[in-house]
């Protein structure tokens, strides 16, 4: 939803904390196969160019044939001109809150520890304000996805996660949970991963159409967001795309319909950003009115680990949101 990219990721992969992600049982690494290690499960899961694709295909919409020679699978390669149309067109997106959410996120993941762990989700390309993170030597990230990229560490599933309970100071998921076919139990094991004191973070849109094609599922209104996190204190939730942005989406794709080929489709999207881009910029004087959560682009939430469940009774006591 919000992509740029910058350096790559250095790929360790945290092998003490890997497990099957089938059984979870601990897996042997050699050079160009995982195997698990439990003997009534032995499944084998292979590395493609050093990167481990820890995938459980019996639940997965991926199988391993997705992934042999490094083939693209979310992110499709594209031509030279649409790379500079997308570097250098003023864009129809802005996001309002990643920088000064991923500067809180730091503080808390740092402020009883000299070091912490975050588990990002989708971490093929940074999402916006990412740098912030991955400027700061104290965080160490472990950088998944369903699709191979510059920031890669590893190939997983957010459905069935590769990793031992309680393993990480941190999950983020930036523009990821429309992409899944079950976001909730996504969740839980972002849950489940996270040690006792955990935050997650997470970027997930309302009012967006369709911009991941065939791997395109959910949109959450900001009480069903809230919902997905039920079993997380709130910490902070908010828009991150107002209805400028929605309306800006809603122009492009607008124009796009009235294509019939894929360069006219082209053309037109470019049109569109061209025309639409400033209406992103309203949303500075939308954001902190209570209307503009029902037409907001998106949202976020910022949440600790809790043994508490937030009830429905409790989700709609408060509506529209104070702000």
């Amino acid at each position: 939803m919000y992509r740029e990219s910058f350096s790559e990721s250095k790929r360790s992969v945290p092998w003490e904390i890997v497990r099957c992600p089938s059984c979870r049982y601990r897996v042997h690494h050699q050079e160009q196969v995982i195997v698990c290690g439990n003997l009534e499960c032995r499944k084998t899961y292979p590395v493609v160019t050093g990167i481990p694709v820890l995938i459980n295909i019996e639940s997965s919409v991926f199988s391993f044939d997705d992934f042999a020679e490094n083939k693209t699978t979310f992110f499709k390669k594209r031509g030279m001109f649409v790379d500079w149309i997308n570097k250098n067109a003023p864009s129809i997106s802005h996001n309002l809150a990643a920088k000064q959410n991923y500067k809180i996120l730091t503080e808390l993941a740092l402020k009883e520890k000299p070091t912490a762990r975050i588990l990002v989700i989708g971490g093929s390309i940074a999402g916006e304000g990412f740098e912030i993170l991955s400027e700061n030597s104290a965080l160490e990230l472990v950088e998944t996805d369903v699709s191979f990229g510059p920031r890669v560490t590893m190939i997983c599933d957010a459905h069935d996660l590769p990793f031992v309970d309680g393993s990480f100071d941190v999950v983020i998921a930036q523009a990821v949970l429309e992409h899944v076919v079950d976001p909730f139990r996504c969740v839980s094991e972002f849950y489940r991963v996270l040690d006792e004191n955990g935050i997650i973070y997470a970027e997930t849109p309302f009012m967006q159409q369709v911009h991941g094609g065939k791997y395109d599922f959910m949109r959450f209104t900001y009480r069903g967001h809230r919902r997905l996190f039920r079993h997380f204190e709130e910490i902070d939730a908010g828009i991150i795309g107002g209805p400028g942005m929605t309306l800006g989406w809603s122009w492009q794709y607008f124009l796009r319909s009235f294509a019939r080929s894929a360069r006219s489709q082209m053309f037109l999207a470019i049109l569109g950003r061209l025309t639409g881009f400033y209406l992103k910029y309203f949303d500075y004087l939308f954001k902190h009115t209570q209307a503009a959560f029902d037409a907001a682009s998106g949202f976020y939430f910022m949440g600790r680990k809790s043994k508490n469940t937030l009830s429905d009774k409790e989700l709609i006591h408060n509506y529209p949101p104070s702000i």
